[in-house]
């Protein structure tokens, strides 16, 4: 009995790193709402700040972009590149010279 407790304890622990990662998000479409819920890190005001950045400067070419949105860094793009869409089919990854 207390090897189950034990490990339905660790995997109520465990079940967060299941369901943290949001679904993918293009940052040049999406609303502030969108952005917030799908990007890990990223809240409201930085969602805001990515639109309004967005619609100041048009649209982002790259997830690296992003680090030009104040309070946005480069971690923050790291953590949630797989996510992060600037047109509709792939993810936005650095190309790397040949």
């Amino acid at each position: 009995m207390k090897l189950l407790k034990s490990l339905l304890l660790a995997l109520a622990l465990s079940l967060p790193l299941f369901v943290a990662a949001g679904e993918p998000v293009n940052i040049n479409t999406a609303d502030v709402a969108t952005i917030a819920d799908s990007l890990n890190g990223i809240g409201e005001a930085k969602a805001r700040a990515i639109v309004e950045y967005r619609e100041k400067n048009g649209p982002f070419k790259s997830a690296d972009e992003l680090v030009n949105v104040k309070g946005v860094g480069l971690k923050t793009v790291e953590k949630n590149r797989e996510l992060i869409r600037t047109s509709a089919a792939s993810p936005t990854k650095p190309v790397k010279p040949a």
